[in-house]
Formats: structure tokens, sequence, C-alpha cells
């Protein structure tokens, strides 16, 4: 080959091996910087929370924004036990699985389009087996649609004081819109469990019984963390493994949510150890932070959806006084209990005869009673002393129900 040919052929291939390398390099800069826009890694987000008086003990990012995954059920949950409250839904009533609901993607029960559960049996393949399919056949059931039924899921998750949490769907599947925080789910930990204490008992089940064969949960640290009765597992890809837990020990509860886990395992670790942490400090001597209602329903509510998914309502009251009182020790006083506030009058009727019931010898001597106020029907009992009526509201109070006591007129 002539000289000059070599030395062109030379320069040829170092002008292309210079291109090539330019080609592999320049990009890789702009490349990391789209990749990082387009991925959202999981993140480690914890909260510890005293039940009783919803202070916050410790916590890390518990306010940054990371998805639900199937803690999302837990709001599900709550909305049908407001439901059976209501009156509007029944333990036995059956609900028909939709095609839609049938096409959820595991976790799942495997329900055929037009088979049928019963609310009892969708409650406990949710807080089981975590069941994406059983949440839409609830959400449809409770909102007509999946789409109507999250945005009823946000606005009670707004008026729970949830103010980061967005709900897109009923399971807590994928969707890049759907957003809360480890505060966030601690607050809907403590509204379930001091506002539904007759039915947060479902989140104690390990397994339930499904055509036949034995459904068993999610939930393992239960069975080896004394006292932990609940709450709820949760994962997808894009949020790690989560859990908001609860446990109880020397008549102190504790809620710890972990989100962002990088395994089940490691998860359920640090949830024990934050509850442990917890049980180890002595209670605070200070006034504990007024008990966050359920609901707060006044004359000037506005919303038509608070109204109607209203379960118990929490006021301002005067601690009843016995020097005030003309009543007997026991019976036939001039005080009222208010145990709730609701969109029917069948529903407030049933709430004030559940809680006589509920209460025993306290509310011997009272009247179930139901006053309407601004649109909603008030559940009271009347008819107590001062003394009876502030110890009626306690024992509510400490099993998780909203109650406080007014002097008749």
């Amino acid at each position: 080959m002539h000289p000059l040919a070599r030395v062109s052929t030379l320069l040829l291939s170092l002008t292309v091996l210079t291109v090539l390398v330019a080609v592999l390099l320049t990009p890789l800069p702009a490349l990391a910087k789209r990749s990082a826009k387009k991925t959202f890694g999981p993140v480690a987000a914890e909260i510890l929370m005293d039940a009783g008086s919803g202070k916050v003990i410790q916590g890390r990012n518990a306010d940054t924004l990371t998805y639900p995954a199937s803690l999302t059920k837990m709001m599900t949950l709550m909305l049908t036990f407001e439901a059976l409250e209501r009156g509007s839904l029944r333990l036995d009533q059956s609900l028909v699985v939709s095609q839609h609901a049938a096409s959820m993607p595991p976790s799942r029960l495997w329900l055929a389009p037009g088979s049928t559960i019963t609310v009892e049996q969708a409650i406990l393949a949710l807080v089981t087996r975590s069941a994406n399919d059983v949440a839409v056949v609830l959400g449809e059931a409770l909102g007509g649609s999946e789409t109507a039924f999250a945005a009823k899921m946000t606005a009670r998750a707004h008026a729970l004081g949830m103010r980061r949490t967005v709900f897109r769907n009923a399971s807590g599947l994928p969707d890049r819109l759907q957003r809360t925080t480890a505060r966030d789910m601690a607050i809907l930990s403590r509204a379930l469990i001091r506002g539904h204490a007759r039915h947060y008992a479902y989140f104690q089940r390990r397994s339930f019984d499904w055509q036949g064969d034995t459904v068993y949960g999610h939930n393992r640290l239960m069975a080896r963390y004394p006292g932990m009765d609940g709450i709820k597992t949760g994962y997808i890809a894009a949020s790690g493994f989560n859990l908001a837990a609860s446990a109880v020990r020397d008549g102190r509860r504790l809620i710890a949510v972990v989100m962002g886990g990088h395994s089940a395992n490691s998860r359920d670790d640090r949830v024990a150890d934050l509850l442990d942490a917890g049980f180890k400090r002595p209670t605070s001597p200070a006034r504990p932070a007024p008990v966050q209602p359920d609901l707060l329903i006044t004359k000037n509510s506005a919303s038509i959806a608070q109204r109607s998914t209203a379960v118990s309502v929490g006021a301002p009251a005067v601690k009843p006084s016995a020097a005030k009182s003309t009543g007997g020790p026991s019976t036939g006083g001039p005080w009222s209990i208010q145990v709730g506030a609701f969109a029917s009058h069948a529903a407030a009727q049933s709430s004030a005869r559940a809680t006589a019931k509920r209460l025993g010898a306290l509310a011997a001597g009272t009247s179930p009673a139901v006053v309407r106020s601004g649109g909603l029907y008030k559940a009271r009992l009347t008819g107590f002393a001062a003394t009876k009526a502030d110890a009626a509201c306690t024992a509510l109070k400490t099993a998780g129900k909203g109650c406080f006591a007014l002097q008749d007129r």
C-alpha cells in the first residue's frame, strides 16, 4: 500500500475511534439525569405515635411523600366500617363482583365476574390476604365506581387531617398520582383504633376460611410481637415494604408506621424496634393533646361528603360537675351524652341503642334519643346524673368511641 494511503487509512481509523468514544461517553451524564427523573425509589420513612394522646414520639421523613401501597386498604376498610355504622351495609350482605373487580392483579381472591362475596368475607379478605379484587368490590359497592370511591377516600382522609394523602384506587395498586406520608398513615391508624373499636378487632385475624380453603395473612409480626393486634402490611416496588402496626403494653397503646423497607423482615424488625423504644419511655406528665374527633361536624360544615360519612362527632364540652347536677346518685339526672351524628334518623337511633347496650349498668335509667340539627341526626342517651355522664363518656372513649356530655335545658 502506498505510504500516503496508509496514513490516510490510519487517520480515518483514528477519526472513527474518536467519534465512537464521544458517542459512548458524552450521553452518559444526560442519560443518568433523565433516568433519575423517571425513577421514584422507595422512601425510608417512619413514625412512632402514642395512640391515646396523638403525640409523636419520634419520626424520620414522616412528611415525605411516598406510595401507600396496600395501606390504602385501611381507608377502604374505614369507609366500610362507617357504612356498617350507618346501616347502609350489613355484614351478611352479598356484593356482586364486577368484571373490573375480577380483573385486578394479585394479591387477589380470584373472584369470578358475577360471583358474590359477603361484606364480612370481604373485610376478612382485605385484612388477611390484602385482596385487590375484593377491595374494588367494596369500593364499587360504596362509591358506585372505583374512581368515585377514591374521591370519597381522599375527602375522608383530608377530613381526618391527612393533608398530604391522595387516593386513586381502592387497593393501593400502582398509580403515580396516589400519595401519602408515614404521618398520615399514623393518623389513619389512630382513627381506626379510636373511632372503630368494635370493628378494629378484625385486624387481629391471621386467617379466614374461603370456599373450603384457609386463607392466611401477610402480617407475620403479629405472631411474634406481644401485644400487637394489627394493622396492615403493604408492598409495591415503588414504595418498598410498608407496615402500619399497633400494640398495647401495660394499658398503653402505640402506633408505629414504617415505609420503604428493603424486605418484609427488615421492615418488621424496625417496627418492633420502634415499639420497644416507645414502651421503654415513661409517659409524659404533660397534658395530652386533645383527641381529634373522627369527624367534627358543625352547622358551618359545607361538605355533603363529610356529612354523609360521619359516624361520630367530637366537640368541646364542659366536664359535668356533680355540684350542678340535680339528678340522683345514679339515674334520672339532667345530663345527656352525645355519641354521634348521622345522615339518617335510623342510623342515629341504632347508634344510641347500641351505645346503651354497650354501657350496660352505666346506662341504667337512661333513654336513647335522636335530635335533629343542621340536617343531621344526633344520637344521644338522656337522663344521666353528672357523675354517671362523665363515667359513661370515659368508658366510651377508652373503647375508642366518640362521646361528649351536655346538660339538658
